[in-house]
């Protein structure tokens, strides 16, 4: 069915009530690589019940925890094959600390549909709220779909961050691990494209890939280590592109120069003659 964008734009995706504990931050954070040292007091922040922390980019998997199908990218205006599909670009949005524990709503719509010629982009925004409607975050997704662009919609707006002329501030190497999409893939999102290697070869990958999410949550951390001393707290938004994929057990390597608008990154697959992973990337703080 062809992208019908005057019924997609602005169609309300619903309501979805849901909890998480602090087991569940926990295994987000060990399937982003936290714990790497198992003594860090650093560490133990992500991973040790005592003096819990919560980095905000668990917002992209709080609400589908106790998913177990596969996604599916069926929308009003909107049916795109799951094979078709990759994370375009991913925004959090914390407006306070999110809670180790804790209940909220989440509700959906579709802000925007772009026409790629080639691919289409759609963009849903995610606004959740504690049991008081105070909100908790926002998350603002864009979806890529392949071989699905061309019904003549707008191409949409260039978002892209321009990065200094200068050396980077620090460059940060980071390992992911051979087994961790298997890992990532218990919060939540089972797509088969990140474990099951025929489902993975029909849509193009010699292997698996790595979720897109998950690269964003360990640059995230791996920023906010280095800058941040690793006070997740301190995180008021993080932004990224989805630029190429990540095969797992790759080392990602992250450039960031800190400017006045905040933590500007790129990270690319130095294996891989520096592919490029995430680019237009923006982490901003509290203070």
């Amino acid at each position: 069915m062809p992208i019908d964008p005057a019924v997609a734009i602005g169609a309300d995706l619903g309501e979805v009530g849901f909890a998480w504990t602090a087991s569940d931050v926990q295994l987000y954070h060990l399937a982003l690589g936290a714990g790497a040292d198992p003594v860090s007091p650093r560490e133990l922040r992500y991973t040790y019940e005592d003096g819990l922390q919560v980095l905000p980019t668990f917002a992209t998997v709080a609400a589908n925890l106790r998913v177990f199908e596969p996604p599916a990218v069926s929308f009003p205006g909107v049916e795109v094959d799951l094979g078709k599909v990759l994370h375009g670009k991913q925004e959090v949005i914390a407006h306070r600390p999110i809670p180790v524990s804790g209940k909220a709503v989440a509700r959906t719509r579709i802000v925007d549909v772009f026409d790629k010629g080639k691919a289409a982009v759609i963009v849903n925004e995610t606004v959740a709220t504690d049991s008081d409607g105070s909100p908790l975050w926002t998350l603002r997704s864009s979806i890529f779909a392949r071989g699905e662009g061309g019904f003549g919609g707008e191409r949409g707006p260039s978002d892209r961050v321009e990065l200094p002329s200068r050396e980077p501030d620090a460059v940060i190497d980071t390992p992911t691990l051979p087994q961790q999409a298997l890992l990532y893939r218990l919060c939540g999102d089972r797509n088969p494209l990140h474990a099951d290697p025929a489902f993975a070869a029909a849509a193009g990958f010699d292997t698996p890939i790595l979720h897109g999410l998950c690269t964003y949550g360990v640059v995230a951390k791996a920023v906010t280590d280095e800058f941040l001393d690793g006070d997740a707290s301190r995180v008021a938004s993080f932004s990224a592109k989805f630029a190429g994929v990540v095969f797992p057990g790759e080392r990602l390597r992250t450039r960031v120069w800190r400017e006045p608008a905040g933590l500007l990154i790129t990270t690319t697959a130095p294996g891989r003659d520096e592919a490029p992973v995430l680019s237009d990337t923006l982490l901003t703080t509290t203070d």
